[in-house]
């Protein structure tokens, strides 16, 4: 069975549209920056965690959906 490429995969799309929407914190009132932790502000804290998570997301998608070689270079090496 041929596995689909990364782009045709309608989830994996809506996934990282998500997480691009949350990395840009447009969605907070305007000139806030308190409560600041560990002298970062909470929105640089948002901004840090939806960056590890499309980190995480892209290598899940690489390691489990990408086609890295020519499934017909297979078939003609064996």
């Amino acid at each position: 069975m041929r596995k689909k490429e990364p782009i045709k995969h309608k989830k994996i799309w809506i996934v990282l549209i998500v997480l691009y929407v949350l990395s840009v914190p447009w969605y907070l009132p305007k000139g806030t920056y308190a409560p600041i932790i560990l002298g970062i502000p909470y929105w640089g804290w948002i901004v840090l965690g939806v960056s590890l998570a499309i980190s995480i997301t892209l290598t899940y998608v690489i390691k489990n959906y990408w086609q890295l070689t020519n499934e017909e270079n297979e078939d003609k090496e064996d």
